[in-house]
């Protein structure tokens, strides 16, 4: 029966925060043996970025350590970087966790994902405490993931939770790497691991933002429109950035994009936006003028992306064959899908079948069965992906 671990077993870490204490720490996990669990805790919901302001790392033999980067990263990266990187590292959902640690010049030599381990596994419940008690018998305190982790001093229940995040996560990568090899999925799941590393290595910070990114944009249509949300977006963006504030808790982008879609002009039609707060009226009231008084010749236009592929109520009604071609191959992979306990977007991306199904059958990109293991890779599929999807491809679409 599971039993609850609400605080580690050797006690809350101290909290490591100066440059010799970051050497002092770099030298323990240097004596230590054996992979380096490694976990984060950002602040993304109330900071401009997504960077780390905890890092929690343990290794067997030297225990866990908490380490707040933040005010001295150079020094935390010219300490940490020479033990760390090029190392075996386990993660649990390792992509939420690497760019954090790549902007902190941290980069593994090889990587364990345990909860895409489990996903692979065909386990139904992959969030760290559901696995740990089904593998571990081990129920973990949970529930401060979402907190502002940018906040001193962090509260002791905080810190626990975050020591608990790498206590177990060297036994459960122990676990997992086991599940997998007696599944006969443990070459198929270190190709993941490897892609997911290799994806991340040159990662050096945060990717530059654009107006034109913001969800929902691709909706305006104007060009006053557009001139609206590129001036509300840039305000809001140096705002963000003056202040270190998560531009969400400015002025969100569902508030953003209806702003600029409704184009109010008077006070009164401003706060009538659902989202808008009433205490801001007049600020953003002279931004959204500002844009509709400046010279309509500086107005963006609208991007018109590439064509892509048809919707599918299009598809079936124009290219009935190809949709028939398309769904039978759908079909097998949800079989094999099944039959492998194994999610069918992990074995091939819906958005690669589709395409790959229009190529062959209706644009005819793809002439030959010959050519597809090569397009599956140009679509970033690995190589276990290509072996178990061409045959059932070939047989669907090149009939």
């Amino acid at each position: 029966m599971a039993h609850d671990l609400t605080t580690p077993r050797d006690g809350i870490p101290p909290v490591l925060s100066t440059p010799a204490s970051f050497r002092e720490a770099a030298a323990a996990l240097a004596s230590g043996q054996g992979p380096l669990a490694i976990d984060t805790e950002r602040a993304s919901g109330f900071r401009y970025d997504d960077r780390a302001f905890l890092v929690q790392i343990r290794r067997r033999d030297v225990g866990t350590f908490l380490l707040d980067p933040e005010g001295h990263r150079t020094e935390f990266t010219a300490a940490l970087a020479p033990v760390l990187n090029g190392q075996d590292w386990i993660l649990h959902a390792a992509p939420s966790d690497l760019p954090s640690l790549a902007w902190l010049g941290l980069y593994p030599g090889s990587l364990f994902d345990t909860e895409l381990g489990g996903r692979l596994a065909g386990l139904d419940h992959v969030n760290l405490a559901a696995m740990t008690e089904l593998l571990l018998d081990v129920r973990l305190a949970k529930g401060h993931g979402a907190e502002d982790w940018s906040q001193r001093p962090l509260p002791a229940n905080w810190l626990a939770y975050a020591a608990l995040d790498v206590e177990l996560l060297l036994e459960l990568g122990d676990t997992m790497a086991e599940i997998l090899d007696n599944q006969g999925k443990l070459d198929w799941a270190s190709e993941e691991f490897e892609y997911i590393r290799n994806t991340h290595s040159t990662i050096t910070g945060p990717a530059e933002a654009t107006w034109r990114s913001v969800r929902g944009v691709a909706s305006l249509t104007r060009p006053e429109q557009l001139a609206v949300a590129r001036e509300l977006w840039m305000i809001r963006e140096s705002i963000a950035v003056e202040e270190d504030r998560a531009v969400s808790r400015i002025l969100p982008n569902k508030v953003l994009i209806e702003i600029a879609r409704l184009l109010p002009r008077t006070a009164r039609e401003l706060v009538r936006v659902k989202g808008f707060r009433r205490s801001e009226v007049r600020f953003w009231g002279e931004i959204i003028q500002r844009a509709l008084e400046s010279d309509p010749r500086t107005w963006p236009t609208r991007d018109r992306p590439p064509r892509g592929l048809p919707s599918r109520q299009t598809w079936a009604a124009e290219h009935p064959d190809s949709w028939e071609r398309f769904s039978n191959a759908r079909t097998l992979l949800d079989d094999l899908s099944a039959d492998l306990a194994i999610p069918v977007e992990n074995i091939l991306k819906p958005a690669v079948l589709r395409t790959v199904a229009w190529g062959a059958t209706v644009g005819r990109e793809i002439r030959s069965p010959l050519d597809l293991p090569d397009v599956l890779r140009d679509y970033q599929a690995r190589n276990w992906q290509v072996e178990l999807t061409a045959p059932i491809l070939t047989e669907t679409l090149f009939r």
